[in-house]
Formats: structure tokens, sequence, C-alpha cells
């Protein structure tokens, strides 16, 4: 870890207002400069590594909303990873660790079978029959919570069914790789069928290659930089056979981390050059606005954007969202009130953190309650799962679209 970026907070609490964690408790070691104070003193040998230190930084959603705030560039969340990645280096990985890190995600066909007996237990109906009779309430909480964020499955993963090349439709204007994220595949496939439409609609020839892997991001997030290392390598490896203008993804988590390739592997010249061609979707339409503006068709909804932690802080991505929204005829656009606050998803911390989870939800709720809108747009597997389970349970009239849906819809809807 690099200490200069532990000395350089200057403890002037420009964070605190930001942090979800210290919103929620006033505490200062739930907050981000408590966080770095902690992480330094443990680096300077003042403190030990206890079980209530880790605890205390294990709070940390990592949403870097801190980072965004913070005027010397003081990334609390990113340094508390890192602590969690170099305090876990040379140590053996626990069993459901390596499971789940090393044995599943990095394998695309294993991460889908896995998904199998989810797609069964949902078409058979057992779903609804174990929801209706509350028998998860027998077992351990987390796997109760687990059920109940997961939504409908496709019928099929996305991967095993697009083709590896989708050329464009018209003139073509380039060609893109396309970064299919696991969740966007298991689960929101019709949200990356859109993205590619979209693409191929303005002339790209969308290439998708089928042997990608997982972006390492469950890799940063358990602490196993190795792993991390080892997916990008791969990634890198497999979009180095292409040429392509971009590599553009729909998921906001994936795209922050594909960004960072260039940062894990620093000094290696194709890493760079990858995370430099890596662009969010809402960053490759806004190239086109204004032929993307003639082919829309009025949609008359009142429409809020939720900025994802990974595409808005993480990436710097808020303008661009908000302006392809505005592209829409007929659409009733409405600001969300700290539209940029975390939902509390958080890669797993929704599931290990509930309590704390669930106070950072509501208070996206309320907003969303107050802008008045029908249909809430984010751009990120973690919130999409987070949201949709939240607006079911208590906003059941406002439904949750990617961005990349809201668009194929306008532009496919038909007269009356």
């Amino acid at each position: 870890m690099d200490y200069v970026k532990l000395i350089n907070c200057m403890r002037c609490g420009m964070c605190l207002p930001a942090c979800p964690t210290y919103r929620e408790t006033f505490l200062e070691t739930a907050s981000p400069r408590g966080r770095v104070a902690l992480v330094r003193k443990l680096q300077e040998g003042e403190l030990d590594q206890s079980e209530r230190l880790l605890e205390y930084l294990s709070l940390c959603l990592d949403c870097q909303a801190c980072a965004s705030a913070c005027p010397c560039g003081v990334n609390a969340g990113e340094l508390v990873a890192e602590f969690t990645c170099e305090r876990k280096e040379g140590s053996e990985m626990g069993f459901m660790e390596d499971l789940i890190l090393r044995k599943l995600v990095p394998h695309p066909d294993r991460l889908e079978s896995s998904m199998v007996p989810m797609r069964m237990y949902q078409k058979s109906g057992l779903q609804k029959l174990v929801r209706k009779l509350g028998i998860l309430k027998m077992f351990p909480k987390p796997l109760e919570r687990m059920e109940g964020l997961l939504p409908a499955l496709p019928s099929r993963p996305l991967r095993q069914e697009i083709q590896e090349v989708t050329p464009a439709v018209g003139p073509e204007r380039g060609t893109v790789g396309f970064f299919l994220g696991c969740v966007m595949s298991l689960v929101f496939s019709d949200a990356s069928r859109a993205t590619i439409k979209l693409l191929s609609a303005l002339g790209y020839r969308v290439i998708t290659p089928r042997n990608q892997v997982c972006c390492g991001a469950p890799n940063m997030l358990g602490g196993d930089m190795a792993g991390l290392k080892e997916a990008a390598h791969t990634n890198i490896d497999i979009f180095s056979g292409h040429e392509v203008d971009f590599i553009v993804t729909d998921c906001g988590g994936c795209g922050a981390e594909l960004k960072k390739y260039g940062h894990h592997l620093d000094g290696y010249e194709a890493a760079q050059s990858f995370s430099g061609k890596v662009r969010d979707i809402s960053q490759v339409l806004t190239l086109h606005a204004d032929e993307l503006r003639a082919r829309l068709k009025p949609l008359p909804i009142k429409v809020t954007w939720h900025d994802p932690c990974h595409i808005a802080h993480c990436q710097g991505i808020r303008r661009e969202p908000r302006d392809l929204l505005k592209l829409v005829p007929g659409i009733d656009y409405r600001e969300l009130e700290a539209a940029d606050a975390c939902c509390g998803s958080a890669g797993t911390y929704n599931i290990e953190r509930p309590d704390m989870s669930d106070r950072i939800l509501k208070r996206k709720l309320d907003t969303i309650r107050s802008s008045g809108a029908e249909v809430l747009v984010t751009g990120n597997p973690g919130c999409l799962l987070q949201l949709k389970k939240g607006l079911a349970d208590h906003l059941p009239d406002v439904r949750i679209m990617h961005l990349t849906e809201i668009l194929v819809r306008s532009m496919t809807v038909q007269p009356d």
C-alpha cells in the first residue's frame, strides 16, 4: 500500500456527509477519515490488528463517495480494499473462498451450471410455494435474504444465446468488443441484449468473445489480488486478439474494475492499452446522440436516474446517462435527490450486513418516492438487484429498468 495516500488525508471532514455509514451512525470509526486513520496507525505499528478493528473497516461499502468529496483525492474505500488484499496475501484461502473465487467465478461454464438449480426452483413453481409458506424463515438469515433478492431468471444465460460476432446494421462505422458481465448474462440478459442491439443499430460490429471471464471484481472484494490479476491477464489476452475501437460494458462494476487493469498490472503495457479502451455503454451512445434521437419514439412516462457508485464515483460518469434519457421524446425526467448516494448493495454487503444495508436502502427509497417517478433507471446489476427488491416490497408501482432497456423500448415502440 502506498503510504503517501494515507498521510494525504487532512482530516478536513469533507467526506463525512458523503459517507453512507457515517450518516447512519455518526461514528468517527464509521467514517472515511476514521478508516484512513485506522489503516495508517496499523501501518505505523501503533495499532494491533484485532477483530474489533477489522469490524470497523469492514463496515465500508467501498462506494467511493468519499473520493468524490475529498479535496486531496484520498480514496478511503480503495485503501481499505488494498489493506484487505495485503492482509490476506500469502495466507491460505478458506474452503468457501477458494470454491467461489477460484473454482467457480473464473469459469463461465461452471458459473452457469451453478444457476441451473435456481432456474428449476423458479420454473417448477417451488419458489412461489416456499415464499408463500415462509419455509425460508427456518433457514439461516443470509440464505433467506439471498433468495429474496433473486429476480426471475432468463431461460438461458445470454452468453449461450448470442453470436460472438453481431454485424452492424447498415454501414459499418467501427468494431467494438462487448464485455458481458457475469450477472448481466445470468440475470439481466435482456439489458445486455438491448446493449448489443443499440450498438449494432448505430453501425458497430459487436464482438462478444465467448471465452471471456469474470472481470475480477469479486476477487478484489474478497481480498484475492492474485485471482484478480489472473482474470485481468486472461481478459486482456482474449480481447487483444481482436481489433476493436472500444471495449464496451453495460455493468458499472465491471467497467470500474476493467478500467483499473492498468493500475493492478502496473508496467504491463497491454493492460494500459486495454483499460484505455474500456467505455461504459452510456459513453459510447452519447457519441451518437443526434443519430439516436432520430430513432427514438415517444414514451410518456416519469423517469428518474440512480447513479451507481461504480459509475458515478469510480468512473466519474454522471452527465451521459441523464442526457441519454432526456433524448427520449415524451419522457418526464425527474432528478433524484442524492442520486449518487449508495443504495446499500455493494457486492455482498447487503447479505453480510443486512441491517446497515437496509438503513441505507430506506434513504434511497424515500428519495425515489419523493421524485414521483414511475420508472427508476440505473446501470449496475448490484443496484438492479437491491432496488428491484426494495421497490417490490415498498414501492410496487415503481418499475426498475436498465438504461439500455428503456432506450430500446423507445426505439421499438409501436405507434397507437
